[in-house]
């Protein structure tokens, strides 16, 4: 049986997204336990020249919307990028969620060739489908969800590897 490019992508968005709002509910919770300010924790970067947390999580939301969106073909839901606490970004995370849900598998099934370009300032990227979904959101996703889980651990949240990777 071959994969999907449905199943290749949703259904691991769906799954890494709901372990990242897990990470960051017990984030919230060791932030009030050991009465830390929580915009040190969404402030908090591994080093000067990195995003802080509240960004790694917003751009994990923008990378999978975007790819969803892309290989459905539909328009890529907007966010402000607004969020400034923990409670703002679980709202965002379900938000992604919810986006994610509302597409079937018929609307991206068929997709690997379709073509893909990234427009940044000063670069243009194209794609087919399946490398844009394999080489480039993959690897991007998981790096933000990394990055996220660095973070709080790096500043002494409880969380070991199946936080980040979850349960079947």
């Amino acid at each position: 049986m071959s994969l999907s490019m449905y199943h290749a992508s949703v259904p691991v968005f769906l799954r890494m997204l709901g372990n990242l709002s897990g990470i960051l509910h017990k984030a919230e919770a060791y932030a009030v336990a050991r009465k830390i300010d929580p915009s040190v924790l969404l402030n908090a970067r591994l080093a000067p020249d990195m995003h802080p947390l509240v960004r790694q999580v917003q751009i994990a939301s923008d990378s999978v919307k975007g790819c969803a969106a892309r290989l459905a073909g539909i328009e890529i839901p907007s966010y402000a990028d607004n969020e400034s606490s923990f409670a703002e970004l679980q709202v965002r995370i379900a938000k992604t969620q919810a986006f994610l849900q509302s597409i079937v598998a018929a609307q991206i099934d068929g997709s690997e060739e379709r073509s893909i370009t990234l427009t940044f300032p000063g670069a243009q990227m194209t794609f087919s489908g399946q490398e844009y979904l394999l080489h480039f959101v993959l690897p991007n996703f998981y790096f933000h969800l990394t990055t996220a889980y660095a973070i709080l651990r790096h500043n002494g949240l409880d969380i070991g590897k199946m936080d980040f990777l979850g349960r079947p």
